[in-house]
């Protein structure tokens, strides 16, 4: 065997082995595995997002991990329609729970698989109104039947007005455990561990890619969380608050504008809120510094400032119910610092330029003006002419005065018929 041979038999190996090596490789999916646990909130939107566009890009498999008591009802939604939206296989796994806003992620997925002992549903909504009630059924009745499920069972898990004969009756949130779910067609199968809901669903070769958020979905996730969210907003508004009772700018101010900083910033990175939001909170800032500082008094300014600063995180958090929530726990904090620091505050600069605090008291040596009412009415006599000013004797007392128009000589009756402040004014006793 000559050396060109022994090439052409090397090649036509190599391809061989990089056909059998490609075919392996084509045979044998990527399945992204994604965790999604604690609180269901916008960061955690983002993470999903980025973990279907992988799968997507490596036609492979999203494998949905999830244990959570639920959370924000408008990040569950965001994550349910990118799960319908998605192009490849997506399966869901309830590993321990998947409640409240848990379950409209699970049922949005084509495959639901249930571990022994979990359990799927608890989603009556916080404050429970009857407009949040309604949307939030028919959120989980249309996904429901979008994947050929029971849509009375998914509402039940909603309303507590729904009943589904022998399984819920009227006044209870339906929850369904992993066996009931199977029973009703709310899940595909039971299944302890990711291998075998791989493997009952005919993935006998896989290679699992187990994401997790990165630090800036860490971060995005913890900023985004609501008891965050709103302790962010009380530091925020508390450095204020002490920074007005303090000259000069220092840590307190700082501080809060930090925690504000950050508030706002894991917000636009989740795409929760936009640029505008933070424009306007700028906006709102600018005109209460413009109001303390430069403008006496309090007026238009600042009532727009505060305007400004409310209606920005109300846009930040893209649910009015939430913010209203949020703000209410800040401002209550302000409300306590505010009382336990308002002697400071009645000290400060800034109060001093809201409230006018000059008094011309007798410490000072200013003098009010005398009464002279009380004369009316009384007789006295004209020490001397009133031409028309002079004096007269009244109740024992001397007194500048006039006369009511005409000449009065000395030692003449008068009577005094009108006063203004200090000035007395006298009639000549029988004249009209």
């Amino acid at each position: 065997m000559n050396r060109t041979n022994v090439k052409t038999i090397t090649a036509a190996w190599a391809l061989v082995l990089l056909f059998t090596v490609s075919m392996t490789a084509a045979a044998t999916p990527l399945v992204y595995s994604l965790p999604i646990s604690g609180e269901i909130e916008p960061g955690l939107a983002a993470f999903v997002a980025r973990g279907i566009q992988l799968a997507e890009r490596n036609n492979g498999i999203v494998l949905l991990e999830i244990n959570t008591f639920g959370g924000r009802v408008d990040a569950a939604t965001e994550i349910k329609d990118l799960i319908l939206k998605a192009e490849v296989p997506v399966i869901a796994h309830v590993s321990e729970r998947a409640w409240s806003a848990g379950a409209l992620i699970a049922l949005a997925a084509p495959q639901i698989a249930m571990a022994p002992g979990s359990s799927i549903g608890a989603a009556e909504p916080r404050p429970m109104e009857e407009k949040t009630v309604s949307a939030l059924k028919a959120e989980f009745e249309a996904t429901a039947q979008r994947r050929g499920r029971n849509r009375q069972v998914a509402g039940a898990m909603v309303d507590a007005d729904v009943v589904v004969e022998d399984l819920v009756e009227k006044g209870k949130i339906l929850t369904l455990s992993a066996q009931d779910a199977l029973d009703w067609g709310m899940a595909d199968m039971m299944a302890g561990s990711t291998h075998e809901v791989l493997t009952k669903l005919g993935y006998d070769g896989y290679e699992i890619v187990r994401l997790t958020p990165h630090w800036a979905e860490q971060i995005a996730r913890f900023l985004t969380n609501s008891t965050v969210s709103s302790l962010l907003l009380s530091l925020g508004f508390l450095g204020l608050i002490f920074e007005i009772t303090s000259p000069g700018w220092g840590v307190p101010g700082t501080g809060g504008l930090l925690a504000l900083i950050l508030f706002f910033g894991g917000r636009y990175v989740t795409g929760l809120a936009g640029l505008e939001a933070i424009l306007l909170f700028i906006l709102g800032i600018v005109l209460l510094i413009l109001e303390v500082a430069v403008i006496p008094g309090f007026g238009l300014a600042g009532l727009l400032g505060i305007g400004s600063v409310v209606t920005s995180i109300i846009l930040a958090f893209g649910d009015v119910q939430t913010a209203l929530f949020s703000l209410s726990i800040a401002i209550s904090v302000s409300v306590v610092a505010i009382v336990l620091l308002w002697g400071r505050i009645r000290q400060s600069r800034f109060w001093r330029r809201l409230i006018l605090s000059h008094e011309e008291s007798p410490a000072a040596g200013y003098r009010a003006p005398a009464d002279f009412g009380y004369l009316v009415g009384q007789k006295g006599v004209a020490l001397t002419p009133l031409r028309p000013a002079g004096t007269a004797l009244i109740d024992g007392k001397r007194y500048d005065v006039v006369s009511d128009g005409g000449f009065i000589t000395g030692n003449t009756s008068v009577e005094v018929v009108h006063t203004e402040g200090t000035r007395v004014v006298v009639r000549e006793i029988g004249k009209e």
